[in-house]
């Protein structure tokens, strides 16, 4: 199913990706198809398209979308985007100039009306994981998901632009995310600067810990200094080149805004949403 469309893994990114991926779905021996299912899962993403309405040749919509909501849940969507972090940087292809920024998200009426109960347990994947993560349940893993989902879990909330989501992002010098955090739409940047920053976490192929500290950090403080007025303090040390650089994380949210279901919001469930931008992003770096 290779080729050169954009809803659809090429060979080359295909033969990067399938390292990574988990060998079984935990209860009943060997997944689906990764490639045809995965492939659904991207058209999806690329283009906002019901899963309803996925073209037959990726095989039966209720599979791609449990695929989708599974890995949305345990966690594995971020660590494939880790491993692919992981693998540009062991080749000294990140720029640790990281930018931080947000960008508001608006939501579909179909995100709204999710039900209050938790969502049931998904079976946990097994395979290409990290060590520190192979011991967590699956309720501890979608925990860690609706942790990264601010706000009633579902990350939903009002501003000037309606129902609405914000992404929350760091990337790198190259214009690639590296860690997303999902909130209410009217939640103030400053409040997620510190766990942005925080959530980078780049394994290393060999020994060593991961690789959490970037070499600079620029984000945009001098708007919320001006309406604070005379309460708004002293500017931080401005580095005037350094800062020029810093339009990376608006290009990386255009990058991320291409594919339709992050653009517009379709996912009720806040930890899918989450998923679908990390699922999003993970395609950026294994075409970059």
């Amino acid at each position: 199913m290779g080729g050169d469309r954009r809803d659809a893994l090429s060979d080359a990114e295909w033969d990067r990706l399938r390292p990574f991926l988990p060998v079984s779905n935990g209860r009943c021996g060997r997944w689906r198809d990764h490639r045809q299912v995965i492939d659904g899962i991207l058209h999806r993403v690329w283009t906002g398209v019901h899963w309803r309405d996925l073209p037959e040749r990726f095989g039966p919509w209720k599979t791609v979308y449990e695929r989708h909501r599974q890995w949305s849940a345990d966690g594995t969507w971020e660590r494939l985007l880790q491993q692919a972090q992981a693998a540009a940087d062991a080749a000294g292809e990140i720029d640790w100039d990281v930018s931080v920024d947000s960008t508001s998200v608006r939501a579909h009426q179909h995100a709204a009306g999710a039900r209050t109960a938790p969502p049931p347990a998904p079976a946990s994947s097994k395979g290409a994981e990290f060590v520190e993560h192979q011991a967590e349940s699956p309720w501890q893993s979608l925990t860690a998901r609706l942790v990264e989902v601010v706000g009633g879990g579902e990350g939903l909330g009002r501003s000037r632009g309606g129902i609405t989501s914000k992404i929350h992002l760091s990337a790198d010098g190259r214009c690639r995310p590296l860690s997303l955090i999902i909130t209410p739409g009217q939640r103030a940047d400053c409040t997620q600067f510190v766990p942005v920053l925080e959530k980078i976490r780049v394994p290393r192929q060999g020994p060593g810990r991961p690789r959490k500290n970037p070499d600079s950090v620029a984000a945009d403080s001098q708007a919320a200094r001006q309406r604070r007025g005379s309460r708004g303090g002293r500017p931080p040390g401005f580095d005037q080149d350094r800062y020029k650089k810093r339009n990376t994380v608006e290009r990386a949210i255009n990058r991320l805004k291409n594919y339709r279901a992050v653009a517009t919001r379709y996912d009720k469930r806040g930890y899918v949403y989450l998923g679908t931008v990390t699922a999003a992003a993970l395609l950026i770096w294994i075409r970059s």
